[in-house]
């Protein structure tokens, strides 16, 4: 792969929506939480592993996500055990992408990039960011979760101004255009840079 940039960014910061313009832009984008999804289903990679650990998590061969929230809340070893099987699966997923995609500049969208380490693996980083006001108007207006629930999540993941410090380059996603522009001129960057090498 030509260049890793890793796309992060907090709960309703508008990661999806960027990494839809770098797509739209010509990078190739691999995106964990569909890599997962794809582990899950029917036929998934995680299915036969996961039956054997928790065959009540499997409903219609594929990983159900509601039955694993229930085992997760009533059984504290089972956090551990499940990022066991699915980690590897998704690193392995990971790792045929940049493969498949050798000649482009690939996007890894990964919500906690900063908190796993992944950033080591990447070239450079990218942290999309809106004001908390305007991130917690977006997340509530999905009609999904209750304020309870955003600052739950919020609590799990590394604050926005620490994702921001870390990365090379932040996305103010405050509106469609203006996140627009700052992804082409990030593209524009990289291939700038690729030219130099």
């Amino acid at each position: 792969m030509r260049f890793k940039l890793g796309l992060t960014g907090s709960i309703g910061m508008g990661k999806s929506t960027t990494a839809q313009m770098f797509a739209e832009a010509g990078c190739a984008v691999w995106d964990a939480d569909a890599a997962v999804h794809r582990l899950y289903s029917a036929s998934g990679a995680a299915v036969a592993p996961m039956e054997l650990i928790f065959p009540q998590a499997i409903k219609d061969d594929a990983v159900s996500r509601d039955a694993l929230r229930e085992i997760i809340a009533s059984d504290p070893t089972a956090l551990p055990r499940i990022e066991a099987i699915v980690h590897p699966l998704v690193q392995q997923d990971r790792a045929d992408f940049v493969v498949e995609y050798a000649d482009r500049i690939g996007v890894f969208d990964v919500p906690l990039l900063f908190e796993t380490g992944g950033d080591a693996e990447m070239d450079a980083t990218a942290c999309v960011s809106v004001s908390p006001e305007l991130q917690r108007e977006r997340v509530l207006a999905r009609g999904t979760m209750t304020e309870a629930d955003l600052d739950r999540i919020l609590a799990r993941q590394m604050p926005n101004a620490q994702k921001c410090a870390k990365a090379n380059w932040v996305i103010e996603t405050d509106t469609f255009q203006h996140a627009k522009s700052q992804v082409q001129d990030i593209i524009r960057q990289i291939e700038e840079r690729l030219s130099h090498a």
